[in-house]
C-alpha cells in the first residue's frame, strides 16, 4: 500500500466495541432499542469499510440481564464476522454481565454450573491475550452483586506480575469502568472506585493506552499518563446536554471505535452507526491515480489551492505540470 504521509502503517488496527446489553429472543432493550439491529450494522459497516481488524475488542455490558440466550446470540452474531475479517475476540466483562454466565457462555466453562460449586464465588474474569506481539489484558473490574467498579488487591497483584516484563507492542488494558472523571453526578456513583491504586500498578509499564465503556458516550482522558478511550455504546448513549447532566438514554449517537496503533502512538477514532447521505467522494480509481504519483505531485494535485487538475484527468492518469 502507497504510504501517502509521513507516517508509516500502522502495526495492528483494533475494532473497540461497548455496551451491546443484548436481551435474550431478540428483545428490544426498554422496549424501544434493537440492540442486535444495532450491532449488526456496526459489524457490518467494519466490514465493509475494507479495515482488517487484528482483533475486536468487547469492553462489558455485554447482556443487560446476563440471559445465557443473550450470550450465545452475541457469539452467533460476532464470531463469524471475526472469523471473516481474521480478527481475534476479546470479550470483557461489565456490571450487567454477571461471571457464571460469562464464563460459561463465552468460555465454555461449563464446569462453573456445577452444583456442588454455585455457593463458591466466581473467580475475577482477568485474561491476557496477544495478538502478533501487541498484549491486551481484559481486566473484570466488576463487583458482584453492585453496579459500580473496584479492583481487589489480589487482581492488582496479579496484573503487576504480567506487566513485569513488556510485550514486543506493547500493552492494552481493556475494563469496563474507565478510570476517569465523568460530568454526569449521577454515573460518578458507579465509577471505578480506587482510581489511584491502579495507576500506581500501571505507572512506568509498557501499558499504552486504556479501552473502556460503561459510560455510554464516547469520550477520552488519562491515568497515569496512558491514554483512556471510552468507546460510546451500540444500543443507547448518554445526552451530556440534558439539563443537569442526569442519566439521559437517549436512541442516537451510538458508535464504535477504531484503534489503530503506531510504533509511537496510538490514535482512537469514533465511527458512528448508521447510514448517512454521501455529500463528497473519491473513487478507488483515483485513489491508485494518486499513489502512482511522486509525493511531490500528490502536493501540487491535493494540497495546492492553485491545482486546476480535475478527479477526470488524474482517473486518466494525467500528471500535474512544473509550476514556474
Amino acid at each position: 500500500m502507497t504510504q501517502f504521509g509521513q507516517h508509516a502503517a500502522p502495526t495492528h488496527v483494533i475494532a473497540h466495541i461497548s455496551d451491546t446489553h443484548f436481551l435474550s429472543g431478540d428483545r428490544t432493550l426498554h422496549g424501544a432499542i434493537a440492540t442486535h439491529a444495532n450491532l449488526l450494522l456496526a459489524l457490518a459497516q467494519l466490514e465493509r469499510s475494507g479495515t482488517r481488524p487484528a482483533a475486536i475488542v468487547f469492553t462489558g455490558d455485554l447482556a443487560d440481564l446476563a440471559e445465557p440466550g443473550a450470550y450465545r446470540s452475541l457469539r452467533e452474531m460476532v464470531e463469524p464476522v471475526a472469523e471473516r475479517l481474521g480478527a481475534q475476540v476479546i470479550w470483557g466483562i461489565g456490571n450487567h454481565d454477571e461471571r457464571l454466565q460469562y464464563a460459561s457462555e463465552l468460555f465454555d466453562e461449563t464446569m462453573l454450573f456445577d452444583e456442588t460449586v454455585e455457593s463458591t464465588p466466581v473467580p475475577a474474569q482477568d485474561r491476557v491475550y496477544e495478538v502478533d506481539g501487541l498484549r491486551i489484558i481484559a481486566v473484570d473490574s466488576t463487583v458482584p452483586g453492585y453496579h459500580h467498579g473496584d479492583l481487589t488487591d489480589a487482581q492488582l497483584s496479579w496484573l503487576a506480575d504480567e506487566l513485569a516484563t513488556p510485550a514486543r507492542h506493547g500493552t492494552i488494558l481493556a475494563m469496563h469502568h474507565p478510570p476517569i472523571p465523568t460530568p454526569i453526578e449521577l454515573m460518578a456513583v458507579l465509577e471505578l472506585r480506587g482510581q489511584d491504586r491502579l495507576a500506581e500498578v500501571i505507572r512506568g509499564t509498557d501499558v499504552r493506552a486504556i479501552l473502556a465503556g460503561h459510560l455510554h458516550y464516547a469520550t477520552h482522558g488519562s491515568l497515569a499518563g496512558v491514554p483512556v478511550s471510552v468507546a460510546a455504546a451500540t444500543c443507547y448513549t448518554m445526552d451530556l446536554s440534558a439539563p443537569l447532566h442526569t442519566l439521559s438514554g437517549i436512541d442516537g449517537g451510538q458508535a464504535i471505535n477504531l484503534v489503530h496503533v503506531y510504533a509511537d502512538q496510538l490514535v482512537h477514532s469514533v465511527v458512528p452507526i448508521g447510514g448517512f447521505a454521501e455529500i463528497s467522494g473519491f473513487s478507488a480509481l483515483f485513489l491508485e491515480r494518486m499513489g502512482a504519483l511522486s509525493p511531490e505531485e500528490r502536493l501540487e494535485v491535493f494540497s495546492s489551492k492553485a491545482s486546476t487538475m480535475t478527479i477526470a484527468e488524474v482517473e486518466d492518469g494525467l500528471r500535474p505540470s512544473p509550476r514556474g
